[in-house]
């Protein structure tokens, strides 16, 4: 009150400044009590005749004020400056109800000003940790995610990381990064982050650490190779040999899991034992000769050297003199006659063995493939076609002569592509085939291959089988001529489509289509790349095509320019992945081209092999479709009752992988499969259970929720993840459940299941299974393609040369919605063969032809009808 009459009766001092607001030079700004000491606060202005403070409302005694008085140097006007200081028992006084704040108002002969409020607040920091990190032990290169929730403190606590008491740096480490919770995360562990981890927050009041956490890399064992049979422990009879591995590939590390199986390989083994020759008897003596000589002979027989036996010593022929009525001299000369007749009769018969052998060797010349002699593309193993004769009820079979030069071909040599040069097939400068005549011709195609295990037993020589999967599940096989044809696994969504000529005529190939477990085949990611497509091997791995085959895969992948880097991937013969095509991006080889689909690629090779769809996220708005999936078991005999929800990779073949396990589990699918878009914002996915009748059943879940980490589902190299909702029902009697289960990603849009079904019900996997695909693994020849084969030539006839008003394939490729891929079709010697064999391996085998005869028709080249009569 006496501060607030003294500010009151005060008289401004007369001056030229008499005219002038006051303002304010420097003004009160927020501060903290640490512990029990006073905290000052102060502003200063000019001109003014009186500055007081106002603290929450009320007038600070004009006592506790400490004021100064100077001249502003450069205007000449008055400047005062004035301090307060505030303790902690006066904030303590409204603590609770209010924050503490501060104000100044200056005067002046023309008025007041008032400065910013200044808050005063009690610093402290609490001593326990709302969440601190847990020890873990992790395999190598798997991610860690470690938690850490500072206490309450005022100011907000900073946090900061410590490992082995040394200072962790996201900015010196790409693999770490510390998230808006301040959780420590390591993308993939190291060897070198087995460390105790420490959280450590502070703030002006205090320091303080949470406890340490241990977290050990591990590596588990692996096998190294076989080392070489050892040689027969005996050298004459039966014995043993051995083979040895270690388990150093790699060593077991930090407890990791040691090697399973042996590490020795003993088998029997029996070597022959030596037998040394003896010599048989002497044969009786010769005549005695016309040289006064007779002699006799012997062999080394009795027995023969056998199985490295020494052999016999001695001479094998004896000669001694003799003499008799015969041992009289023939006359001089007709010893010369017979020498020279002899030595004539040798030279001829070696000029006729030259001669029949030139004869011989143009001959196999003459009958040897060029393509063969000098090739090592090829592979082992080819088969036969076998020709089968059209029939003659059909008088609308489109047909063309067989090629009668096919041949059956061995491969000898390495099954690495060569490069391209002088040796590898050259496309001719015309159109992808000739135009047919007007007469009938007869078409013929191979049929299918082997039975499968006769063709695995044929793959298994081949150096690259063990990396193939082991039986025919999910593999797809067929021989192969110039006609084509097309390979797919069922329900997998993936497929080999080899177009007509692709093959050399001439040439039987024997192809093969894989899918890979993500267990069979290690593909190694680099920092934040994902696997968005199954593991895919298409071969054998060294045959050149001279058209593109068409390889179609799913994918899981919302793709978008800003958002995504996808590469396509490559293993090598030596077994290292690399990046062959980067979309959107201009190609750097002609051998690949890859066109991105809403839930398809197609990828165009002429080289065979194996390969992965990978990308790498350029912001947190990338994201990934997970398919959601609930399964129950059929039959629920106790009182116990297990749900199971797995979030999948959206694509066909995962999903076709779980309902297989789910049928040997002899669980029931609950509901419609969800999708859910999981975003690159490193938060974990979480799935809770909620509205489910408490009276009938009960939870036995600890947790209100369960949580998949990030980088589990991220990587996509771990395709069964799952959680499992645990019930128990409170009686027997009770066979109905309804519930709902939620699944959301934490800061994320989430998906809710609504749960109702009947548990005595038994649920046939019938019911729910998606339909087979329509057709055979294998197709050859022409029924593997939509478009009949006469009216595919048309219309590459037509429209490759460049046509009028552009009419030709450039517009077909518009019609079509493919006119992004203009380049690539350019680059081919056919541009409107790649056209159709890519809606080909789109639309097979449910494919509307009569949209594409009105495309064609469209352009003004092709007559529709000729389409209509053909899908009659």
């Amino acid at each position: 009150t006496g501060a607030q009459q003294s500010a009151t009766v005060a008289n401004p001092a007369p001056g030229a400044s008499s005219d002038l607001l006051p303002h304010f030079q420097l003004e009160p700004e927020d501060v903290y009590i640490v512990k029990n000491k006073a905290v000052s606060l102060a502003c200063r202005a000019t001109p003014a005749t009186q500055i007081y403070f106002k603290c929450n409302g009320e007038w600070v005694h004009q006592g506790d004020h400490v004021t100064q008085h100077s001249t502003d140097r450069s205007t000449g006007l008055p400047v005062m400056e004035v301090r307060i200081e505030v303790t902690r028992q006066q904030v303590e006084k409204i603590f609770g109800l209010e924050e503490y704040w501060c104000q100044c108002v200056a005067w002046s002969s023309s008025g007041t000003t008032k400065s910013q409020k200044a808050f005063v607040r009690i610093a402290y920091l609490r001593k326990n940790f709302e969440q601190e990190p847990t020890a873990r032990e992790v395999s190598i290169e798997q991610g860690i995610v470690l938690p850490c929730r500072p206490p309450e403190g005022i100011p907000p606590a900073e946090v900061e990381w410590l490992r082995n008491e040394e200072l962790v740096d996201p900015e010196l480490d790409a693999n770490v990064y510390v998230t808006p919770e301040h959780s420590l995360v390591l993308r993939q562990a190291r060897l070198a982050d087995t460390a105790n981890y420490t959280c450590v927050a502070k703030n002006i009041v205090a320091r303080r650490r949470s406890a340490s956490a241990a977290i050990t890399v591990y590596v588990n064992g692996g096998w190294s190779t076989w080392t070489q049979w050892s040689g027969c422990s005996t050298s004459c009879g039966r014995g043993w040999q051995k083979r040895s591995r270690t388990c150093t590939n790699p060593t077991p590390l930090n407890g990791g899991a040691f090697c399973e199986g042996q590490n020795v390989q003993k088998t029997a083994c029996t070597t022959l034992c030596p037998v040394d020759g003896a010599w048989s008897e002497w044969s009786k003596w010769s005549e005695c000769g016309a040289e006064c000589t007779h002699w006799r002979s012997r062999e080394c027989s009795e027995p023969a050297p056998r199985n490295g036996g020494r052999d016999c010593h001695g001479p094998e022929l004896d000669t001694r003199n003799c003499t008799s009525e015969l041992c009289t001299h023939a006359a001089p000369g007709a010893e010369d006659v017979a020498l020279y007749v002899g030595l004539v009769a040798v030279a001829v018969c070696l000029v006729l063995l030259l001669l029949v052998g030139v004869l011989v060797y143009c001959r196999k010349k003459g009958g040897l493939d060029a393509d063969v002699a000098d090739s090592s593309i090829l592979t082992a193993g080819f088969q036969p076609v076998s020709i089968k004769p059209s029939k003659a009820d059909n008088p609308s079979l489109l047909t063309i002569q067989p090629d009668l030069s096919t041949t059956t071909m061995t491969y000898q040599g390495s099954l690495c592509p060569r490069q391209d040069g002088p040796a590898k097939l050259q496309l001719p400068n015309g159109h992808l085939l000739s135009p047919l005549g007007a007469g009938r011709h007869t078409l013929h195609h191979s049929s299918p291959a082997a039975e499968g295990a006769d063709f695995v037993a044929r793959l298994s020589t081949q150096s690259y089988f063990r990396s193939l999967p082991r039986g025919t599940n999910n593999m797809a096989y067929g021989t192969f001529n110039f006609l084509g044809g097309r390979l797919m696994i069922p329900n997998t969504g993936i497929s080999l489509l080899i177009p007509p000529d692709a093959i050399p005529r001439g040439k039987i190939y024997e192809v093969y289509l894989t899918l890979h477990k993500q267990e069979e085949v290690r593909l190694p990611l680099a920092g934040c790349q994902t696997l968005l497509s199954p593991i895919v091997s298409c071969g054998p791995p060294g045959v050149l095509l001279t058209r593109p085959a068409i390889l179609a895969m799913g994918h899981c992948v919302e793709a978008s320019a800003e958002n995504w880097s996808i590469r396509l991937k490559k293993q090598s013969c030596e077994g290292t992945w690399e990046d062959v095509l980067q979309l959107g991006a201009e190609p750097c080889t002609e051998l690949y081209y890859c066109q991105l689909e809403a839930q398809a690629c197609y990828v165009f090779t002429e080289q065979l092999g194996r390969f992965a769809l990978v990308g790498e996220s350029l912001s947190m708005a990338a994201s990934k479709r997970l398919k959601l999936v609930l399964f129950a078991p059929a039959a629920c005999p106790s009182l116990e009752y297990n749900i199971r929800v797995y979030c999948l990779s959206d694509t066909q073949d995962v999903l076709k992988e779980v309902i297989q396990l789910e049928k040997q589990l002899g669980g029931q699918l609950i509901g419609a499969p969800r999708v859910l878009h999981f975003k690159d914002s490193y938060h974990n996915l979480r799935l809770s259970i909620h509205d489910m009748p408490s009276s009938l059943w009960k939870s036995k879940l600890l947790a209100s929720y369960q949580e998949i980490p990030f980088y589990h589902i991220w990587s996509g190299l771990q395709p069964f993840l799952h959680c499992t909702f645990t019930l128990e029902r409170l009686s027997t009697s009770t066979c109905e459940l309804a519930c709902k289960i939620w699944v959301w990603q934490v800061e994320g849009d989430g998906q809710s299941f609504t749960v109702n079904f009947n548990i005595a019900k038994d649920t046939r996997f019938s019911d729910w299974l998606v339909p087979d695909e329509v057709g055979t693994p294998a197709l050859v020849g022409p029924s593997a393609f939509k478009i009949p084969f006469l009216i595919r030539q048309k219309i590459i006839s037509s429209l490759d040369p460049p046509g009028t008003r552009g009419a030709d394939w450039r517009t077909l490729a518009q019609k079509l919605n493919l006119d992004s891929h203009l380049s690539f079709f350019a680059s081919k010697a056919s541009p409107t063969a790649m056209i159709l064999n890519l809606w080909e391996a789109r639309h097979f085998p449910n494919g509307n032809l009569s949209q594409l005869a009105a495309a064609v028709a469209e352009v003004g080249k092709q007559d529709g009808a000729l389409f209509s009569e053909a899908e009659c």
